[in-house]
């Protein structure tokens, strides 16, 4: 695997650059490359090595000093990712998520439309089609990036972002879509509410996606939103009904 650039972050952490855009192929070479690390810390090849984070289109690896020399962990790294071949495809879980795009949902929807020149449901329909990939989770803990969208969706964010975007709300925006976890001002397109909790401090990993997943998204009228989000509120919803491992899109 070829490395774009590399970074050094103060005396901590270097980043390494994989691809010079973001996309389908910097997706499925940063989850190569954290793959391969984290196996290799997992295995005692990387000692003082604490983490790696991935992003867009680059890992960072962080490395207590104290424990190990940049240049040590950094020749051991370059030699790792040198000889491994990015993965053809991503194969992380698919998920079927669903969506509601009652009204109150969907504040943009109509906006969207007229900026695209389609009506409503045919928004839908082309926000619905692709299974998505997962590029990376960041902004806010759990909040997935993830691409891409149908080209004639594709909008910039928007001019005056709101204050308050409730937890679920499924979003679009620079060619990508997301679905925010938590309550938080944003200035992405809303389309639909998603009422599967996409973070819960409680679970074992507390982020419901990781980068590498995969998402398809279903539509669903109000009265099953409203009973998947009961029982997400009652802490009894089964998050397993919404995984298809093994599955291909």
């Amino acid at each position: 695997m070829e490395i774009e650039a590399i970074r050094p972050l103060a005396d901590t952490a270097f980043t390494l650059d994989l691809a010079p855009a973001v996309g389908e192929d910097a997706a499925r070479r940063v989850h190569t490359a954290t793959s391969v690390l984290n196996a290799a810390i997992a295995e005692g090849q990387l000692p003082g090595v604490t983490e790696v984070a991935a992003a867009f289109r680059s890992v960072t690896v962080h490395h207590d000093p104290l424990l190990s020399d940049r240049a040590t962990v950094l020749k051991t790294v370059l030699a790792l990712l040198e000889r491994t071949e990015p993965v053809a495809s991503l194969t992380g879980t698919l998920w079927s998520l669903p969506v509601c795009h009652d009204g109150d949902f969907a504040p943009d929807l109509e906006d969207v439309a007229t900026r695209t020149g389609l009506r409503p449901d045919q928004v839908i329909e082309r926000h619905l089609a692709p299974v998505y990939s997962v590029y990376c989770i960041g902004f806010l803990p759990g909040f997935p990036f993830m691409g891409d969208i149908d080209a004639s969706l594709r909008l910039p964010r928007r001019t005056s972002p709101r204050t308050r975007v409730p937890a679920g709300s499924v979003s679009i925006a620079l060619g990508m879509t997301a679905i925010y976890p938590w309550e938080s001002p944003g200035g992405w397109h809303l389309l639909g509410r998603c009422p599967v909790p996409l973070f819960d401090s409680t679970r074992a990993a507390p982020a419901l996606l990781s980068a590498g997943d995969r998402v398809r998204f279903r539509a669903v009228g109000r009265e099953d939103y409203d009973r998947f989000a009961a029982a997400a509120a009652a802490g009894t919803l089964d998050l397993t009904q919404f995984r298809q491992a093994g599955d291909t899109p």
